[in-house]
């Protein structure tokens, strides 16, 4: 059977439920902890921060599949199904017997994936009442989704931007002002953690963390609002398994069976949604896949970080999850081009990791950019920073094959568009981008501080 350049599925082939991985792990990922007492925390204990729909789904480990509310299925279709690509064109510039396939996220204003899960967020938000929600964003992507999602069911958002995508990326900032959204560079003044963290690193360049801590904190003290987060929580994962569902549905519906399965990993959300129904199979022993996850090396935290409770936000005042990390109060170089700047790992991800269930391999920005620019000029898409580390490493398997004879189907996932990333590619191209790896000393010290759990 001849496979077209692009698998579409139809409406009626958007799935009806979000794929719940947990549900099929024999070791399940370790419960968060109260950051004061260290007991797992409660649906009650999390209601000051989170949604109530979101805790639930967030603490389920026993339901496989999860309904999607009609108005959320009926948002989806604007923009989903989102096309499986075969890269033809790719495949034969490698010179490769390797078939290549991309599950193409960008197809909608945010340029990401994050809107899957935007919106269901704004949705239970909404359904709860409230006015209005508070969140943090790397690179843009997110914050752009939820605003977008908060336009649509008319609720207020407040982001907090890590201060050098700020500076970096007015542009996207623009878009979320545009669907109304307010925007302040993170870390702040305008906060009490925010505050603590300049006097304690002046002039810092800011981290996911940073920026979580921030969104925390507005969210707990406003009346009428609750903070969102855009990847790290199971939820954010659980929401994202439609990427991961679509890809299955397209690939059985032309008889293909991938071999390898990658996506970039900075918190984990995109990668876990990819990879999601496919680890199902593994742990069931339906089928067998290689998983690899790919993080910047700037920013290790599955490569060379810890699997241990930590802080999921540089204020210490989140729960506390057991997860890949560099500790909470490691800031990557601000010179990394990427929106994966999170010192942590989804917990699901993390535990399946720790049972090798999962590689995982750390790319120099200067080679991920190298790859996102052979891609651009060959499959005609701009990639964004995040997505070209799974290009790099898809490109790299491809070559392998290429050595070996061997035809092997690699699937990745091409997470968003670069067209706000225009900084990064001009100092690419101007041979300004620096590769930076921290020393094991500047890892040990943002360790140093791991709470005694």
């Amino acid at each position: 059977m001849e496979i077209p350049y692009k698998i579409y599925l139809s409406e009626s082939e958007l799935p009806k439920a979000w794929y719940n991985l947990r549900a099929d792990m024999v070791n399940k990922p370790a419960p968060l902890l109260d950051p004061q007492t260290h007991q797992p925390m409660t649906a009650k204990d999390l209601e000051g921060v989170f949604c109530e729909e979101l805790i639930k789904q967030e603490l389920d480990e026993t339901t496989a599949y999860i309904p999607i509310p009609t108005e959320i299925r009926d948002f989806y279709k604007m923009y989903r199904p989102a096309p499986l690509i075969r890269a033809y064109c790719l495949e034969k510039k490698l010179g490769t017997p390797a078939k290549i396939y991309y599950k193409f996220e960008g197809n909608n204003t945010s340029g990401s994936h994050k809107l899957n899960s935007a919106i269901a967020q704004a949705y239970y938000a909404k359904q709860q009442g409230l006015k209005g929600v508070t969140t943090e964003t790397g690179a843009g992507q997110w914050g752009t989704a939820l605003s977008m999602a908060c336009s649509y069911f008319g609720l207020d958002c407040k982001v907090y931007m890590v201060k050098c995508s700020y500076e970096q990326k007015p542009f996207r900032r623009e878009v979320m002002r545009t669907y109304g959204a307010t925007v302040t560079p993170s870390p702040s003044m305008n906060t009490a953690v925010g505050r603590k963290i300049l006097e304690a690193h002046p002039g810092t360049s800011g981290s996911l963390g940073c920026a979580i801590s921030e969104a925390v904190e507005v969210a707990s003290t406003t009346p009428g609002y609750r903070y969102v987060l855009g990847s790290v929580l199971n939820q954010v994962m659980l929401h994202q398994s439609v990427i991961g569902l679509e890809t299955k549905a397209a690939l059985d519906k032309y008889n293909v069976k991938a071999d390898i399965i990658i996506g970039c990993a900075g918190g984990g959300s995109n990668l876990g949604g990819l990879i999601a129904p496919f680890v199902g199979e593994k742990l069931r022993g339906e089928a067998d896949y290689r998983i690899i996850a790919v993080e910047p090396s700037s920013c290790p935290s599955l490569t060379r970080g810890k699997y241990v409770y930590d802080y999921c936000d540089t204020g210490m005042v989140c729960p506390l999850s057991k997860m890949y990390t560099l500790g909470s109060g490691y800031i990557p170089a601000p010179n990394h081009a990427g929106g994966l700047r999170y010192h942590g790992m989804n917990s699901t991800l993390s535990q399946l990791y720790a049972d090798g269930l999962m590689e995982a391999v750390s790319v120099k920005q200067t080679e991920v950019f190298e790859a996102a620019e052979y891609f651009a000029r060959i499959e005609g898409i701009l990639p964004a920073p995040e997505s070209s580390h799974a290009i790099k490493v898809a490109m790299d398997e491809a070559r392998k094959c290429k050595e070996t004879g061997e035809e092997k189907t690699i699937v990745f996932g091409l997470t968003g568009t670069g067209y706000f990333d225009m900084y990064a590619y001009e100092k690419f191209h101007d041979g300004k981008m620096e590769d930076y790896v921290p020393t094991d000393e500047e890892l040990k010290k943002g360790l140093a501080n791991l709470p005694q759990v």
